[in-house]
């Protein structure tokens, strides 16, 4: 991919996507990974009320939410809606880094675009290129470690019952800061090619 397609000025899709799942994956992968993505992912369409992921079942692929929002339940909250996803978002990824279950059903609110990345495709991917992997594994472990400490912060601070998924910037060590603004014109770029089928 170009790097000169990087340069564009931030879209709105990538404008509003604050600090979702996604930009942490952009921003540590190189242009070659998201070429990657980009030609193994299958562009999906999921209608409203489609479940994506169901809760107990095994996962088949890793989803970037393009457009649309997907609700997330749980049976061991009466399927309470905990969180809704919105476009940037990534997921299945704590399944896919645990290789468990998912412990929550995820489906479509309304009608939604998905790029699924394959598992086992990207599981092959993750063990043969190794520098893939670092980076990948890298942007998760910052993710995840971001929002264990927004949400506990959120958790002691409000009675809030539906969590908001997106990481403010101010709360994010330098590192992950620097590499924002080339993830959400990554994030941008392949909303656009996506989106155009």
């Amino acid at each position: 991919m170009p790097q000169q397609e990087f340069q564009l000025a931030w879209g709105q899709e990538a404008k509003d996507t604050s600090m979702k799942k996604v930009l942490f994956i952009l921003g540590e992968l190189d242009d070659d990974d998201i070429d990657w993505m980009l030609e193994t992912g299958n562009r999906e369409e999921i209608p409203a009320g489609t479940v994506l992921i169901h809760e107990g079942q095994p996962l088949t692929a890793l989803y970037i939410l393009l457009e649309g929002n997907l609700s997330v339940t749980a049976a061991a909250t009466n399927d309470r809606e905990l969180a809704v996803l919105s476009s940037g978002e990534i997921v299945g990824e704590m399944s896919f880094i645990d290789t468990r279950s998912p412990s929550a059903t995820v489906t479509a609110k309304d009608d939604a675009i998905v790029l699924a990345i394959p598992r086992h495709q990207l599981a092959m991917k993750l063990r043969q290129d190794k520098a893939f992997a670092s980076r990948f594994y890298c942007a998760l472990a910052i993710f995840l470690s971001n929002r264990l400490r927004v949400t506990m912060k959120r958790l002691s601070a409000s009675g809030d019952e539906t969590m908001e998924l997106e990481l403010p910037e101010d709360e994010l060590g330098q590192d992950a800061k620097d590499s924002v603004s080339l993830a959400r014109t990554r994030l941008d770029w392949l909303l656009r090619r996506l989106k155009g089928g």
